[in-house]
């Protein structure tokens, strides 16, 4: 079915003419309108039975230029028949109306139709919706065109809704014009490339002796969990957190904007988008990595494929990508937006934004680490047709951390049966791989630093390597575990995959990090995600002089040549421009560079800006104890030239590098506390939970619970210490798991996804008071704790869980409540008639309707 229902002006002005006939009114109006129509009585323009006759003429329209539900036109009939006599009833005159849009109208009109969900399927009642917003395009346009007044005072609304009307007519045409062969023939090529191209993933770690260096995606790609919030505010019942696949997130909205820390699976999820739309040839994709064009700023549709520097580029036939925008049919995956400089984010937001405008009804993602972008940041200006949906992508559940150690282990096994050269060899190697995959698991349950840190693809994906590398010995640290990754893929990776003369370069591991620290520190200080092949080469033969043992080796190409082939951290594309296998890597080693060099006051210019965080963690982490005093000290000193917000955060960093530091003088620690001790006062929801990242120091600088007796002020607290990822934080929630107030139970329901799941269950939520509040399970594990304590009558379900799982983890004496807050596998329901207690069940009405609901279970959203 088509993302959006368009009926050309032409076909729809007449009939929606029909509705406001008046002769008792002039044809141009000088003032608002309170009363858009009567439907009785002497001023009526037109009666119930005409406006139903034109509500079918309208589906019967629409539904012979759309795949809509044939079977179910006669009640989408009655429905937008009662939907169209709500204008009448709604409180909203022409200029209203125009102010609201034809979305944010349509949305007026529908909410004044009552219990027309339960006449319709779900997909007749997206048919009806999406046919209302188009049939309220053409009214708006209507009012607009006979009255003087609208044009006048709301010319900017005038203009934008004309503006629809004729891109609306210009794509239903271009949807249902015959297609040029050469353009069907162009796009069949593409689609296949898509595919090849962004179907393989390469999982950090495998790649051992004659092991593949990318595996297919279809058999290694793990689905996130994408959280989205609405409604109420933080830490209240209304507020609403739906978690959905985020692989489906763009089968429900048109453009979402996706959150997620580096190495949590975002592009990822741009290669699993992109090949499955080029396989299904639903749309068409267009991958758009910011990197490629950071500089240019957003490209025109005809220079997509050229400014990612795209193989098929020349020979796409002219402008078949401006038609396959007009047709309504591209998939636009913009990847990385915080990797444009920041001071032209938002020209690059607003060309997207215009473009988008332009040519509605297409999909787009736009992927950015949380804290480049702010919220609302792709919001339309007001058009709510315009808006992005936010989401983030939610840390990797346990159960899904267990999935990932075991898809690695199982992707490593094939490996060792592929080239161990006899069955006592292979039956060995299996056994061993065995062994380290449930020391791994359980070390992953038991050991706070290692929960802490697999919580994303990347991270994992190391883990598992280096606890092969290492017979299971991990280290425990974040810095510690790069150190690690390093030389295992600087100097252990070549002899241990039998590759000893793939060039003559022999270097060291310290001298090829070094190298790479010189391109990781270029691309930092020229605010770029990569290398042109001559910048690269420039700066190594720059550097080359000063290193004798790697000035022996060759010139500054041939190290290139052999960084990139040689060290698995470097990526050529399209033979034109390098970067890094992963920004983590990059950020790393720019950090050791930059202490190094000993700029350190390069990392004072730039500690308010978000994108400098990691760099500046790390740099505190390998500074001596006496560079790291003086730099921290510089971080909590006056900047004159720096709003406050940005002072703050400057000093807030300052308090994070204590959580790397290893050694630091006593003196500056308290310094640090001192002048962090009152920033740590959030006054809004928002900042609370930003505070988190600060990391456990931050529980140092908070006040006592017993000591803040306003449950506004507890709810702050609470928001703050759940996001402290360290098992401290315990400490301080269990001061205030006795408060009454359900903001505050709430909140503190929710964190216990962020700590060890039985000592969280022990601590805080044994002790939560059960009265109306709904105990959120995220996983499998929280589900079983929950039930050793006897489980609970309210339950939300916050994680993506199979029916069987939920079967096992409930119990049906105590269900009282439950509200499905995520997404399920199968909307099949009937499974509920096990739980005889079971009286509300709530949905989330953002997610799929479920069906086969037991008798006497409430339904609420």
């Amino acid at each position: 079915m088509d993302a959006v229902v368009r009926t050309p002006s032409r076909l729809a002005a007449p009939l929606v003419h029909r509705l406001f006939r008046d002769p008792a009114r002039p044809p141009v109006f000088s003032e608002p309108v309170p009363g858009l129509v009567s439907w009785r009585g002497a001023r009526a323009t037109a009666t119930p039975d005409e406006v139903h006759r034109t509500a079918a003429d309208l589906v019967h329209l629409a539904a012979e230029r759309h795949a809509a539900p044939t079977a179910e036109l006669a009640p989408v009939v009655d429905v937008l028949a009662r939907t169209l006599l709500a204008i009448a009833e709604v409180d909203v005159t022409d200029a209203d109306a125009v102010r609201l849009g034809p979305q944010d109208y349509a949305r007026r009109l529908r909410g004044a139709v009552q219990g027309a969900d339960r006449e319709l399927s779900p997909d007749a009642a997206w048919f009806h919706d999406a046919l209302l917003v188009s049939v309220c395009l053409h009214v708006l346009h209507h009012l607009v065109r006979r009255s003087a007044y609208l044009q006048r005072q709301l010319p900017g609304r005038a203009s934008r809704i004309a503006q629809l009307v004729d891109l609306g007519d210009a794509e239903a045409a271009a949807r249902h014009a015959e297609r040029p062969e050469e353009d069907v023939a162009f796009e069949a090529e593409y689609a296949e490339w898509v595919a090849r191209r962004h179907g393989w993933l390469t999982i950090v770690g495998v790649d051992f002796p004659n092991a593949p260096d990318r595996w297919p995606l279809e058999e290694t790609y793990l689905s996130l969990e994408a959280e989205e919030r609405s409604g109420g505010v933080g830490g209240t019942e209304d507020e609403q957190r739906t978690v959905l696949l985020a692989d489906r997130a763009l089968e429900d909205h048109d453009r979402v904007l996706l959150r997620g820390g580096a190495g949590s699976g975002k592009t990822t999820l741009v290669q699993w988008l992109a090949v499955a739309a080029a396989r299904e040839g639903s749309r068409v994709p267009f991958v758009l990595p910011v990197r490629r064009f950071a500089r240019e700023g957003f490209p025109a549709p005809d220079d997509f494929l050229h400014a990612v520097r795209h193989p098929l580029a020349d020979r796409a036939p002219e402008g078949w990508v401006v038609r396959t925008l007009l047709a309504g049919r591209a998939l636009l995956l913009v990847d990385g937006i915080d990797e444009a400089p920041e001071k032209t984010r938002g020209e690059l937001r607003d060309r997207l934004r215009r473009l988008l405008r332009v040519f509605s009804g297409n999909g787009c993602l736009v992927t950015s680490r949380p804290s480049a972008v702010s919220e609302g940041w792709l919001s339309g200006g007001g058009l709510a047709e315009e808006d992005f949906v936010e989401l983030s992508l939610a840390p990797m559940s346990r159960d899904r951390v267990t999935r990932f150690i075991r898809d690695w282990h199982s992707a490593a096994r094939l490996d060792e049966q592929s080239r161990s050269p006899g069955p006592r060899e292979r039956e060995r190697e299996r056994s061993t791989l065995d062994e380290y995959e449930q020391r791994l698991l359980h070390s992953v349950r038991i050991y706070r630093e290692l929960r802490q840190l697999a919580t994303n693809p990347l991270m994992c994906g190391l883990i598992c390597a280096l606890n092969r590398d290492r017979a299971g010995s991990l280290p425990s640290g974040r810095k510690e575990l790069y150190d690690a990754a390093l030389e295992m893929l600087l100097q252990r990776r070549d002899p241990e995959r039998d590759v000893l003369y793939a060039d003559d370069v022999r270097l060291q591991q310290s001298t090829r990090e070094r190298l790479l620290q010189k391109l990781a520190h270029a691309m930092l200080e020229e605010d770029a995600s990569e290398l042109t092949r001559e910048r690269a080469v420039g700066i190594l033969d720059a550097a080359l002089p000063a290193m004798p043992a790697a000035r022996a080796q060759g010139d500054g190409a041939k190290i290139f040549r052999h960084l990139l082939h040689r060290t698995g951290l470097l990526r050529e594309r399209s033979g034109e421009s390098v970067d890094f296998v992963h920004r983590t890597f990059q950020d790393y080693l720019a950090a050791k560079e930059i202490v190094a060099r000993g700029r350190f006051p390069t990392l004072v210019d730039h500690a308010h800006q978000s994108e400098w965080e990691e760099v500046i963690r790390m740099a505190a982490a390998h500074a001596r104890p006496e560079e790291c005093a003086e730099f921290l000290e510089r971080l909590l000193a006056p900047a004159p030239a720096l709003r406050r917000p940005q002072i703050n955060h400057r000093r807030l960093m300052a308090a994070a590098c204590l959580d790397h530091v290893t050694e630091l003088d006593p003196a500056v620690q308290r310094l640090v506390h001192d002048r962090t001790k009152n920033l740590v006062r959030p006054t809004t929801e928002l900042a609370a939970r930003g505070l988190g990242w600060v990391g456990p120091i931050v529980l140092e600088l908070l006040p006592d619970p017993g000591q803040v007796p306003d449950d506004r002020q507890a709810l702050l607290l609470a928001c703050t210490a759940t996001r402290v990822q360290d098992d401290a934080a315990i400490d301080y929630l269990v001061r205030l798991r006795s408060r009454a107030a359900l903001p505050v139970r709430t909140e503190l329901a929710r964190g216990w996804r962020h700590f060890d799941t039985e000592r969280y269950a022990q601590e805080i939520i044994a002790h939560l008071d059960p009265d109306g509040l709904y105990f959120p399970v995220a996983d499998t594990a929280e589900l079983a704790a929950l039930r050793e304590l006897g489980g609970r009558p309210r339950i939300q379900v916050a994680g993506v869980m199979r029916a069987e799982e939920l079967l096992a983890g409930l119990l049906p004496d105590q269900l009282t409540h439950l509200w499905l807050n995520a997404e399920l596998p199968d909307t099949d329901v009937s499974w509920l008639s096990g739980f005889p207690r079971l009286r509300v069940l709530r949905v989330n009405p953002r997610l799929p309707r479920v069906r086969n609901v037991p008798d006497g279970v409430e339904i609420t959203a």
